[in-house]
């Protein structure tokens, strides 16, 4: 994958009021796949629509989440990437109060072709923080690839079906890789959408 070429997971759980009109999660996916066209991302692949249990369990409704590739002009920073994802999930009125709450949008950045930012350190020491310090701290800097992408069934059954062959540049493991070696009962928690809403 070369360094134009990005990896984003998309999800939400929440309905969008968008004009008076409420939207449900899996449109406001589709929408914002389509604004970040207009932004300049070309769309390369997207996946099918999953419904995926909530994470942490029993703090909201499932989510629909998804995974496309893109596709961003030459020279553009990962962190005016990453802008233009905070731009449109703003637009649908994601707000960021509590960490890990219920969104009517939410855009992850993956990965930015094989590019490990800030530093290998400064990724590594993200990627091993205790699950007790994910939930009451962030990052303030741009990470990649993204931390906790491994862990995560809900991000690696979705990029599975259209980057299934992308090599993690720390782990060296292919997305079909680090998928397989999730628990199969969270690889079977996430299910495909099948009526469209």
């Amino acid at each position: 994958m070369n360094g134009h070429r990005i990896l984003v997971a998309l999800g939400a759980n929440l309905p969008a009021d968008w004009g008076g009109v409420a939207r449900v999660p899996a449109d406001s996916l589709r929408a914002a796949i389509a604004e970040l066209g207009t932004l300049g991302l070309k769309l390369v692949s997207q996946s099918r629509f999953f419904v995926t249990p909530c994470f942490p369990a029993g703090v909201g409704p499932d989510y629909v989440n998804a995974a496309a590739v893109f596709d961003v002009p030459a020279g553009q920073a990962p962190q005016e990437t990453l802008a233009l994802l905070h731009k449109v999930e703003a637009a649908h009125g994601r707000t960021r109060e509590a960490r890990w709450a219920g969104r009517v949008l939410d855009l992850d950045l993956l990965a930015v072709g094989d590019q490990v930012l800030p530093d290998r350190t400064t990724y590594e020491r993200w990627r091993d923080l205790a699950l007790a310090d994910q939930l009451r701290i962030a990052p303030v800097q741009l990470i990649l690839p993204h931390p906790r992408m491994a862990e995560r069934a809900f991000v690696l059954v979705p990029l599975a079906e259209v980057a299934p062959d992308w090599r993690h540049p720390v782990s060296g493991k292919t997305v079909v890789e680090m998928r397989n070696a999730l628990p199969a009962a969270d690889r079977a928690a996430v299910r495909p959408l099948t009526n469209g809403g």
